[in-house]
């Protein structure tokens, strides 16, 4: 290559245009995201070599209370060669840049797989009475890429963020995908099926036996999936998303591309017993939220819900089917392993991403940030941040 790297403001045209010419990026590094998280200021970068755009990133800025300073974050990019031999000549322009904006710090998750397990060795980690996390179990793949880029950032001076039970103040750094093939050597549907564990495949024919019906919606959708998400928060415990939340998000993301973002419903006998949202950025799709209700559980709607967002992805050309985040906790005993449960009986496996990494620029500021993190408050920056559930 000839040329040395420098970074600029890109519009969002040419952010976007940068975002087709790759199979694909998380749907949290298009410009269209810095439309759905109205409340932080937002940036598209550009690095550039010999006037081309060969890198981008959707930066969000978060100002500090009282100061005009910023938590400058990446969710899940930059998009850059992460693979290159000189990392530094690629994070050293977007760190000069950050500072010039005002940046006290960087958050950063790198798209860069460290480790894999298969289904069949985390349902064995978890049915061990030893195994209580993912790191005692030998994984079926350790990255080289990831190795590196893991030593590379630490040798930078980056700190990596612990995630408490295997879930980050950001974005998941463990996640569960079902591989469906590429263009040359496509899974099929039979393929899928018979991957998943009995209960999946017994469970996805008896919805459709008590006539289970699954429909896509549209925007003007989202009270009744919100209505329904509402009411899993008040069963699983967690705080829910309002709806202005949703709205914002899906009419950013349709905007960019009509294919960005589908709801689904899962009705019985008129009931809707399972709501999801589903976005695709070229030939990655996520499960990005779900619900589904208390009652007619056993209609198995979930189950045929899950089914038919994985047939859609496939006929799109998909070749990930990405469940989100997991712990990492194998313990039988452990509230989360139920999660995990539900997402390995697809059949698809356990990956670890290099996780999120804090780059201090102005280090008393970062300390109180940092401390402010460590407060038993800090679930409200990690709504902040962004989570996806």
């Amino acid at each position: 290559m000839t040329g040395s790297l420098a970074v600029r403001t890109l519009t969002p045209d040419e952010h976007l245009a940068f975002v087709r010419t790759r199979a694909s990026v998380s749907f949290l590094q298009t410009p269209a995201w810095a439309k759905a998280k109205p409340e932080w200021r937002a940036e598209s970068l550009g690095w550039v070599r010999d006037g081309e755009v060969v890198g981008a990133a959707l930066v969000l800025y978060r100002q500090l209370p009282r100061v005009r300073r910023y938590l400058a974050y990446l969710p899940e990019g930059p998009v850059i060669d992460w693979d290159a031999d000189d990392l530094a000549a690629w994070l050293q322009p977007m760190v000069d840049h950050l500072k010039r904006q005002g940046a006290f710090g960087i958050r950063m998750g790198p798209p860069v797989v460290t480790r894999r397990w298969s289904a069949a060795q985390v349902k064995e980690g978890i049915a061990d009475p030893d195994v209580r996390r993912l790191d005692q179990v030998a994984p079926l793949e350790r990255t080289p890429v990831g190795a590196r880029v893991v030593a590379r950032l630490t040798e930078l001076g980056w700190r990596p963020q612990a995630a408490e039970g295997g879930f980050a103040a950001g974005q998941p750094r463990f996640v569960f995908q079902v591989p469906l093939g590429s263009a040359h050597d496509r899974r099929t549907e039979d393929d899928v099926l018979k991957g998943m564990n009995q209960l999946w495949r017994r469970n996805i024919k008896k919805a459709a036996k008590e006539g289970v019906e699954v429909t896509t919606g549209s925007g003007a959708d989202l009270k009744a999936f919100h209505d329904l998400y509402v009411h899993t928060a008040e069963r699983d415990g967690f705080t829910p998303r309002p709806l202005s939340y949703f709205a914002a998000m899906h009419d950013a993301l349709a905007a960019e591309d009509p294919d960005r973002i589908r709801l689904w419903f899962a009705r019985h006998g008129g009931d809707l017993v399972a709501a999801t949202i589903a976005i695709r950025v070229g030939t990655h799709a996520w499960y990005s939220y779900g619900a589904s209700s208390t009652e007619k559980r056993e209609v198995r709607g979930s189950n045929a819900i899950q089914w038919e967002m994985i047939r859609d992805a496939l006929a799109a050309g998909a070749e990930v089917y990405d469940l989100r985040g997991i712990t990492d906790t194998l313990d039988a005993d452990d509230p989360h392993v139920g999660l995990i449960q539900f997402k390995v009986g697809t059949g698809g496996e356990a990956v670890e991403y290099a996780g999120e990494w804090d780059l201090p620029l102005n280090r008393p500021l970062y300390r109180a940030f940092d401390a402010y993190m460590r407060r038993p408050s800090r679930r409200s920056l990690r709504d902040l941040l962004g989570n996806q559930r």
